[in-house]
């Protein structure tokens, strides 16, 4: 029989034929819509699928089959973990910023892995190549299945390094994988008004996984070698969460939308501190004076003097005080007055909060400035990340609607979409984040 069915091959069939097959599905999207992290994401499953086809086909009866099945499985490099974690990264990285792309100071992530393969090829080349095809000798291990220097391979501990080292890279790159995407939460919540699906949640929780399901590997690992042998049963269950994993990542990759060309994700850039000036093509004339842009732009909160002192926002969201300059002229702090009163004005006027997907760039290219300095008139003049302040005047629509009896027929859905919010979800958690209510509690209470 060339596969035997059983328990154990049965079961993971299903998530190896998944995998391979999401992965030429992301190939092909990748090819069509020029989306490298599909590559990545290809690249990732097939590694996973390979690692799961050897206990697979073990069970399936291919070791014990005595022929070339046998030799197949000697040879063939099923797994190498040392090219997961660098694969893991790059997948990251790609997804996080659409003008990533692989150079050649990158390759050096995968060298201890084209090394691991290189050794497999050589002992093929050796064992099938030159003892077996060249000098027609038989292949003296395994029943006439397995060459001499595989078998001298097999009682060094050259496959047990390779796989700790895999197993500590896998981890080291999902650790610092992970310390990234928590730099990149922070970029999200400084540059789009609506982080919900480019947020990646589902990434955290495989990177999680992949820490979670290395460490287990490590100690099967562990106690195989150092405390007592593992049976092919035992160590099955291992191969099993690799399918688990598979399901999930596929699945995920697969419903991740690419509508995502504003994200330029840069790591070490992430934190590079804000313009020192602003770039306008407007004449200083041209712009209103700050008391009086500050008082159009919430008339509610107190008069422009204290606008301009840090009570941009309500009470419970007070910015942080912008120090009033000791001269005339446009000193910086003048300027970041200035500047945040004339975008105040601008979200009372022209209300872009309205728009769901509202990036920082394109707030900007509205106020006509650079995306580093409307930041730091977000972050120092308004005392908010772009994505809280950006939702609180959302929030604060949502709440005049449902206080307003002319919409009170309004649904909590039609409220977050008339508020500027794209999903019944998003208004969900982002109301309850910043008013410590649901929509629904604040309804009941107006």
């Amino acid at each position: 029989m060339f596969f035997g069915f059983n328990q154990y091959s049965g079961l993971l069939l299903p998530f190896f034929l998944q995998g391979v097959i999401v992965a030429a599905v992301l190939w092909a999207r990748r090819r069509r819509e020029d989306t490298a992290a599909d590559g990545w994401l290809a690249l990732l499953l097939l590694l996973f699928a390979g690692r799961l086809a050897q206990w697979m086909l073990g069970f399936a009866g291919w070791y014990d089959a005595h022929d070339a099945r046998s030799t197949f499985m000697f040879y063939w490099s099923f797994s190498n973990w040392l090219a997961v974690g660098p694969t893991l990264y790059f997948y990251f990285r790609s997804l996080t910023n659409q003008e990533f792309r692989l150079e050649r100071r990158h390759w050096g992530h995968f060298a201890p892995a084209l090394v691991v393969l290189a050794w497999r090829l050589m002992v093929f080349g050796y064992d099938i190549g030159w003892w077996h095809g060249l000098q027609g000798q038989p292949l003296p291990a395994h029943f006439g299945t397995k060459g001499p220097l595989a078998a001298w391979a097999d009682s060094q501990p050259i496959g047990l390094v390779a796989d700790t080292l895999g197993y500590l890279s896998v981890l080291a790159y999902a650790v610092r994988t992970l310390r990234a995407y928590r730099v990149y939460a922070r970029y999200l919540n400084d540059n789009f008004s609506d982080t919900e699906q480019v947020r990646f949640r589902w990434l955290r929780n495989v990177l999680v996984a992949v820490v979670l399901g290395t460490g287990v590997t490590l100690v099967f690992g562990l106690i195989n070698v150092f405390i007592s042998p593992l049976n092919y049963v035992q160590s099955w269950y291992d191969y099993l969460f690799t399918g688990l994993l598979i399901y999930y990542l596929s699945i995920s990759g697969l419903l991740t939308g690419y509508r995502l060309g504003a994200l330029r994700f840069q790591p070490a850039a992430a934190t590079t501190e804000a313009a020192a000036h602003p770039v306008s093509v407007l004449d200083p004339e041209e712009t209103p004076t700050a008391p009086a842009m500050a008082a159009a732009a919430f008339p509610e909160y107190g008069p422009p003097s204290e606008v301009l002192a840090g009570r941009i926002l309500p009470p419970e969201k007070t910015a942080l005080a912008v120090k009033a300059p000791d001269a005339p002229g446009l000193e910086p702090d003048a300027e970041l007055i200035r500047w945040t009163s004339r975008l105040l004005a601008h979200m009372q006027a022209d209300r872009p909060y309205l728009e769901p997907e509202l990036t920082l760039g394109e707030l900007a290219t509205q106020l006509r400035t650079n995306t580093s300095w409307l930041s730091k008139v977000i972050n120092t003049g308004c005392g908010q990340n772009f994505n809280d302040f950006i939702n609180e005047y959302r929030v604060r629509e949502a709440e005049r609607l449902l206080r307003d009896p002319q919409f009170r027929h309004y649904t909590l859905l039609a409220v977050a979409l008339e508020a500027g919010f794209n999903s019944k979800s998003t208004f969900n958690r982002v109301f309850k984040k910043l008013r410590g209510l649901t929509p629904s509690e604040a309804a009941r209470q107006g």
